[in-house]
């Protein structure tokens, strides 16, 4: 889970596991979901994010490399959360239990009713309609407005996402394309209508 500190919008990901890799994707499509990246992204004290609290002294922690290639690649600073100050995580803990009982609760009883389990594939399938349409359109009790009209306006003060478009590779008129409405119709519609024409 991703909370933004202007707007709160926030993004959610169920994993299975709390594995470095899981932290490290979940994050990245939170950049992608609020179009941007922050300067600086404050991290509980997962040891899949920190080997070492203040290894170097005090404020200087030791970080996962996996965690500060992506810092690097998104071009943001890592900070964690001082350890039993509520006050710093608390974004997240109150939503994490508007989401318990708004969301995953509601989902797990209407699954249970069909015979079927909750799993992470289930919420993930789910949660991105429920924030779009339930979460960023409530009014935030701290902040007295939608997340979503917070986040329209916060976007632009996001650091924009890396590019990862590479050129396309110019056509090659040798090679065979198999015409997209092919796939809606037998080329033998569209045959018969040329013929007609002429």
């Amino acid at each position: 889970m991703a909370t933004l500190g202007y707007s709160r919008a926030t993004f959610v990901r169920f994993s299975e596991r709390e594995r470095q890799e899981d932290w490290i994707q979940g994050l990245e499509e939170a950049f992608e979901y609020f179009g941007g990246v922050p300067k600086e992204v404050l991290f509980d004290n997962a040891k899949a994010i920190m080997i070492e609290r203040d290894a170097y002294g005090e404020g200087e922690h030791r970080w996962n490399p996996a965690l500060l290639a992506t810092a690097k690649k998104y071009n943001f600073k890592p900070r964690t959360c001082r350890p039993y100050r509520a006050k710093t995580k608390g974004k997240v803990e109150r939503f994490n239990a508007y989401l318990k009982s708004s969301f995953v609760t509601p989902l797990a009883a209407t699954l249970k009713q069909h015979g079927l389990k909750i799993t992470a594939d289930a919420l993930n399938g789910r949660v991105g309609a429920w924030l779009d349409t339930v979460a960023h359109q409530r009014t935030h009790g701290t902040t007295g407005q939608k997340p979503q009209v917070l986040l329209d306006e916060e976007r632009f003060t996001l650091q924009p996402l890396p590019s990862t478009t590479s050129p396309a590779p110019a056509p090659n008129i040798n090679d065979s394309v198999t015409p997209l409405e092919s796939f809606q119709h037998p080329l033998s519609t569209y045959d018969a209508l040329l013929e007609v024409r002429a």
